[in-house]
């Protein structure tokens, strides 16, 4: 039996109710067992059907479950390959919160969000695409491991108003250095740039000495930048 992770909050807004944590549990239990049809009913009957709504499923048990199994694996109590089927697995549930989503009317701004080239951990990235998208955003979601030419000549074809990268440790650092500089030359050093991920975290004065905006893992702070850097007003 997996360990009983403790109450998170909601991008550091909400405390997580006991309905949560438990359901955190639980669905963790299915991660590690690689129970797909658990994981999703669990999502289904005892979070939507329940009155849990999907964005809070979303940061409240998803993300954290994504922790836990992080933790394990740097623990050493799972191998890669129980990593990867909980990832998955964590994937599968995601697309299907998509449609319970709640979006605003579009406010005509485009974003792009990219994991840097190498990075493969993308659901982070992956919900914030998503939130920025429920905030009325056009997002374009590249993915993982990105390499640098092809976001460089996306910014150039799709034109956004921000760029979002993704990167989770220093070890895709010098890959997010890169884009950031090239990302900056394509905009003419006009178009904003945000930065996301736990390398946030580890890089203290990423954002000073970037240039940029750091929001680590804190999506409702991306939201807010986002709108700030492009100038949308608040509703």
């Amino acid at each position: 039996m997996t360990e009983q992770i403790a109450p998170v909050a909601d991008g550091g807004r909400a405390p997580a109710d006991d309905r949560i944590v438990a359901l955190r549990d639980r669905y963790v239990a299915a991660q590690l067992a690689g129970d797909r049809q658990e994981a999703l009913r669990l999502i289904r009957e005892d979070g939507l059907q329940r009155g849990i709504d999907a964005p809070r499923i979303a940061l409240e048990v998803i993300m954290p479950a994504q922790t836990e199994i992080g933790r394990l694996w740097q623990q050493n109590r799972i191998g890669v390959a129980e990593e990867h089927l909980a990832t998955a697995i964590s994937q599968l549930v995601i697309s299907t919160l998509y449609d319970h989503f709640p979006r605003e009317q579009s406010n005509g701004k485009r974003v792009i969000v990219a994991c840097v080239e190498g990075e493969q951990h993308e659901i982070g990235a992956r919900l914030a695409a998503d939130f920025l998208e429920m905030a009325g955003f056009v997002v374009h979601f590249l993915g993982a491991n990105v390499p640098t030419d092809s976001l460089v000549a996306m910014v150039r074809t799709e034109l956004p108003h921000l760029v979002v990268l993704s990167s989770a440790t220093t070890l895709h650092l010098a890959a997010l250095r890169s884009a950031i500089s090239r990302v900056r030359l394509v905009g003419g050093g006009a178009l904003p740039i945000a930065v996301g991920g736990g390398v946030c975290a580890w890089v203290q004065d990423l954002g000073d000495v970037a240039g940029v905006s750091c929001t680590g893992s804190d999506v409702h702070e991306l939201v807010e930048t986002a709108k700030r850097l492009t100038g949308v007003e608040e509703r």
